[in-house]
């Protein structure tokens, strides 16, 4: 897999520039074909100036472990920043011209304060996305139907002393409440760190790239 580091300058969003790493599959410059995506928002405990700290768990750490077959984009937070959906789908547009994606198999997924931020993006972007998977984080189930067509994993462990079970167990059964069906996997042996077996199973990776949806305009 090789990756590259890339800076966005997204001056007209609340962040003035944006870090992001991208792997991409040892493949890709091998053939003409258009990839999966996976847009990947890491936790508080990566934000920063260095890009290596977002490889320390998720996609990023996976792709780095063993060749996936698809596209990762890792964007980075400075620090004491949030998630801002006008950055985030300014990197997408970007990355969607700068590669070959295909736009009917783009994912999203984030962790603990990532997580936060995906239901914010997928919310907000529900058509953009054939899946969403998050783990050990909550949202705002205010809107949260707008996903009830939408495939959602949602992980958690049950002994999270940081982010409460109940908040992932309140978004699965509101958007249940809308029509949806949601995945819901609760560890019984995890606390805030759900995420690294969450990541290291092959059904997540079979599950994700098994979903399509419409092409993006």
């Amino acid at each position: 897999m090789r990756v590259t580091s890339s800076v966005l300058d997204t001056t007209l969003t609340r962040h003035a520039r944006l870090g992001y790493r991208v792997y991409t599959p040892a493949d890709y410059d091998r053939t003409g074909a258009r990839w999966p995506l996976v847009l990947f928002l890491h936790g508080s405990g990566e934000r920063g100036a260095d890009l290596d700290a977002v490889e320390r768990n998720g996609p990023p750490r996976i792709a780095r472990e063993r060749d996936l077959p698809l596209i990762v984009v890792a964007p980075q937070l400075p620090d004491g920043e949030l998630w801002s959906v006008d950055a985030l789908r300014v990197l997408l547009d970007r990355v969607e011209t700068d590669l070959r994606v295909d736009t009917t198999r783009v994912y999203l997924t984030g962790l603990s304060m990532g997580a936060f931020g995906a239901w914010d993006l997928a919310i907000a972007e529900p058509d953009r996305f054939a899946a969403l998977a998050v783990v050990s984080g909550g949202g705002n189930p205010v809107e949260i139907c707008r996903l009830k067509d939408k495939p959602v994993w949602i992980a958690h462990g049950a002994k999270d002393d940081i982010i409460p079970v109940a908040w992932a167990e309140g978004m699965a059964h509101r958007l249940e409440r809308c029509g949806g069906h949601p995945k819901l996997t609760i560890d019984p042996d995890a606390g805030h760190d759900a995420w690294t077996k969450f990541y290291q199973d092959p059904a997540l990776w079979d599950w994700l790239l098994a979903q399509r949806t419409t092409a993006h305009p």
